[in-house]
């Protein structure tokens, strides 16, 4: 797989048990759903998540090899123990695709551990897993409904769909909301002919998960990175370097787009300026020429307006910022040896606005537990705090020079009107200036007046979508914030609760960016 790109997850659950006639129009019907899927993402490689199961979970494995889809073995039990599951029949085939996998973990427990954890339990915690952090669930069901805390196909489909399960820390993911239902009769019973599939979930948003993590991986295939890394790491941890790379290249085309948007947004507002100027000068000077200057300028407008909406930068300088910070948070979590998942951290309001990016950052973090924990407090909590005291600086500086344009403009105004004050009352009440040309004179003070108002918009309309004083205040906070976490992590040390509460506060922060600046579309206005 590409290191730079986001895979497409398919997590799989079935039945242990498939009759032998159904093999084939099963095997048959995974097959499709791969190539259905390798054909919407050309740009993006699939991946299967995988407990490896007896009956379809081995069934989908052994598709997915004849398809050249790399596995991830996502075990619910050490391997020495789950292999005792199997039949002699079926343990070679198991030992197989645990050995040709790309990675091969126990999962770890997501929800609360019971007293005596039961086997049950480690099946429950690897279907929940095995849905939830897949982009989409291939289950090989018969469509029965779920049991409560039940472990089967059916609870599985009911974790992806509707996020039924109540993790340890954190909320549900339900990242994708997608599965494809193939049919998988059990016993005498046939509803419908075996491998028969449908859909279920929410299309829409599915397609768009689909289409917007294609189109990161398309750009990030033409992107070399930036050269810093987020981590100083020996590179022992292949998931943690797959992130690293993959912030990276997010951070690289989310500044590379914020640079265009902000040079469309200042030609749009340089624009509104100039349109102002030039119909005054055509209104009051009776430059009759001007007019098709206005005419030139809105179509010129209009042309980048269109140009911006079909580069998406906007979207693309928002979106990329949420994926580069929410990976970010993951790379410090996983240094940092915690098994919490940012993605389970996100806010409703943020899985609305960019579903795909929790579903980037859930596919991202498949893998076992890190094998080593590392301090945290100077990479990430005290980097944080003097990252947003500087940027914070940065920000009142931009915002300091538009107030200061501003007030300039105020002052010019309130000066031209006072001159054109005086003068009314010299020349129009005492008639002390008979020679001045007084309609010469009222066209220039309009002009000048129209002048400095044009100004005051150009700085409404590029400073004003800058959202400069929201910026100093968030990151005010976030200094805040993270100078108590470092004194909270003099005295507690570094516990998942309180890495878990920094991420969070992280990622609802940035959540906050990106919703204010989705407002601060590049338009034209006047």
């Amino acid at each position: 797989m590409n290191d730079k790109t986001i895979p497409i997850v398919l997590g799989v659950s079935g039945h242990l048990t498939i009759r032998e006639e159904d093999r084939e129009p099963l095997k048959h019907a995974v097959a499709k759903v791969i190539a259905t899927l390798r054909a919407r993402c050309p740009a993006t490689d699939l991946v299967m998540l995988n407990s490896l199961a007896a009956g379809a979970d081995l069934l989908c494995a052994d598709v997915a090899q004849s398809m050249d889809v790399p596995l991830i073995a996502a075990l619910p039990l050490s391997r020495a123990d789950f292999e005792t599951d199997f039949d002699e029949a079926t343990l070679a085939r198991f030992r197989m695709h645990c050995d040709n996998a790309i990675d091969c973990y126990t999962v770890p427990a997501i929800e609360p551990l019971p007293e005596t954890p039961s086997r049950d339990f480690a099946y429950r915690q690897a279907g929940i897993h095995v849905a939830t952090f897949a982009h989409v669930l291939i289950a090989l069901w018969d469509g029965e409904d779920p049991t409560p805390h039940g472990c089967g196909t059916s609870s599985a489909v009911d974790f992806a769909l509707h996020g039924s399960y109540r993790p340890a820390i954190g909320a549900a993911i339900d990242a994708s909301q997608a599965v494809y239902h193939i049919y998988t009769p059990r016993g005498d019973r046939a509803d419908a002919p075996a491998g028969t599939t449908r859909f279920l979930g929410d299309e829409q948003r599915f397609d768009e998960l689909l289409a917007r993590t294609d189109e990161f991986n398309r750009l990030a295939r033409q992107t070399e990175p930036a050269a810093y890394p987020i981590l100083e790491t020996d590179g022992s941890d292949a998931t943690l370097e797959r992130i690293k790379t993959v912030h990276a290249v997010a951070e690289t085309l989310s500044n590379a787009n914020g640079e265009r948007y902000r040079r469309i947004l200042a030609l749009l507002a340089a624009m509104s300026t100039a349109v102002t100027i030039a119909f005054l000068l055509y209104d009051e000077v009776e430059l009759h020429w001007m007019i098709l200057v206005c005419g030139i300028v809105l179509l010129g407008a209009f042309l980048l307006s269109r140009l911006a909406a079909r580069l998406a930068c906007h979207r693309r300088y928002i979106e990329y910022r949420m994926l580069e910070e929410s990976l970010r948070v993951q790379a410090y979590l996983r240094y940092a040896g915690s098994t919490v998942q940012p993605a389970a951290l996100l806010s409703w309001t943020q899985k609305e606005e960019a579903g795909w990016v929790a579903a980037a950052l859930a596919a991202l973090g498949l893998a076992g537990p890190a094998k080593e924990s590392h301090s945290i407090r100077d990479c990430w909590i005290e980097g944080q705090r003097r990252y947003h005291a500087a940027a914070g600086k940065k920000a009142q500086k931009r915002q300091r020079t538009s107030e200061r344009i501003v007030r300039t403009a105020l002052w010019i105004s309130v000066t031209v009107y006072l001159v054109s004050l005086l003068f009314e009352v010299v020349n129009g009440l005492f008639r002390l200036l008979p020679t001045v040309d007084a309609e010469l004179y009222r066209t220039t003070i309009k002009i000048l007046l129209g002048s400095v108002s044009a100004a005051t918009l150009f700085v409404s309309n590029y400073y004003g979508k800058l959202s400069l004083s929201r910026k100093v205040g968030d990151h005010s906070k976030m200094e805040r914030f993270f100078a108590e976490m470092t004194r909270r992590l003099a005295e507690q040390g570094q516990t998942d609760e309180l890495l878990a509460h920094t991420a969070h506060e992280e990622l609802i922060e940035n959540g906050n960016w990106c919703s204010y600046q989705r407002d601060n579309t590049p338009d034209f206005n006047l």
